[in-house]
Order: structure tokens, then C-alpha cells, then sequence
């Protein structure tokens, strides 16, 4: 039998092959280049999935974020708040999250990666069921949080990966 800890490794761990495959070998101009003027940039997408994931999985867990104990917050340098993750950015926001290469973010990526693997390996079917948000109506379950990263962090690399196919396409030649 399959455990819920298992699909929930295997389903965090496509998203960690799906963000490799969005950002390797991006040089920092394309990770920031936005399709519009008020699109997101693969790299702030990839940061925030990677930042949600961190946030939320880190509170559940009742660990701290890799963000603030791996030092990344500092590593990066944004002019933001350390405890920033991004809901609710402005375009501006947006386009001040910048990276040197690819590597950082996908370095930052994995320890979240990392970290989120541990716990869950270590859950019992029957954690699923613990309240660990009482904000909401009906109350959270960690079943629910945590699939509810795996969706939200699955289509905002599937956002990065297609402003990567838009910003890859050449321009078509006049007719």
C-alpha cells in the first residue's frame, strides 16, 4: 500500500524536477525579463513558489525556514521583508527580485526541497488529519495545507516554464 507521506515525496519531488528544468542554464537577464511590464518574472515565480513552500511546509512542520536559518534571506538580498513570500507583491515588488544565476535559486530550491522530504517522510497517515491552520472555515488540515502547496508551487513553475517558452520563441519574420 502507498502512504499519503509517499505520494506526497513523490508529488514534492516533481515539482523540485519541474523548477530545475524551468531555470537551469538561465543567465539572470532571462530569469528577469517579463513578457508585459506587469507580468511575473521566472525568477520571482520560482522564488515564491519556493518561498511559499518553505513558509508554509516550515509552520506546519514546526520548523524554521530555510530562508531565515540557511542565511538566504541575506544571500539574496531583497528589498523586502525577511518574512516576505510575495502574496499580494506589487509590480514593482516583482521586478526588484533578482538573481545572479540560475544556481542560486535552484540551490535555495533544493534546501527547501530538502527540508519538506524530512518531514514528510516521517508522517503517518493519520497526521493528515491535525488542524494546523484554525484561520479558515472549516479549520486546515496538514492534508489539505500540504496539498494545497503541492498545487499552488505545480502551477507557478508551469507559470515560469511557459513565460520561458515565450521568452524562447523567435520573432517570426515579417510576411
Amino acid at each position: 500500500m502507498t502512504t499519503g507521506a509517499e505520494l506526497l515525496t513523490d508529488a514534492f519531488g516533481r515539482v523540485q524536477e519541474a523548477v530545475h528544468a524551468a531555470i537551469e542554464d538561465l543567465d539572470a537577464e532571462e530569469m528577469t525579463r517579463r513578457i508585459d511590464p506587469a507580468a511575473n518574472s521566472i525568477a520571482w515565480l520560482i522564488w515564491h513558489l519556493t518561498r511559499v513552500q518553505d513558509d508554509h511546509v516550515a509552520n506546519a512542520a514546526g520548523l524554521e525556514q530555510v530562508w531565515l536559518a540557511g542565511g538566504w534571506a541575506k544571500r539574496f538580498g531583497l528589498p523586502f521583508d525577511d518574512k516576505a513570500i510575495g502574496y499580494g507583491h506589487t509590480s514593482e515588488e516583482v521586478g526588484s527580485v533578482r538573481v545572479d544565476d540560475a544556481q542560486m535559486l535552484l540551490d535555495y530550491h533544493d534546501a527547501v526541497h530538502a527540508q519538506t522530504v524530512e518531514y514528510v517522510r516521517g508522517l503517518q497517515d493519520a497526521d493528515f488529519d491535525r488542524i494546523v491552520d484554525r484561520s479558515w472555515n472549516p479549520p486546515v488540515t496538514l492534508g489539505v495545507r500540504l496539498i494545497s502547496v503541492v498545487q499552488d508551487t505545480l502551477m507557478h513553475v508551469g507559470q515560469a516554464q511557459y513565460v520561458r517558452g515565450v521568452l524562447g520563441r523567435e520573432p517570426e519574420s515579417g510576411s
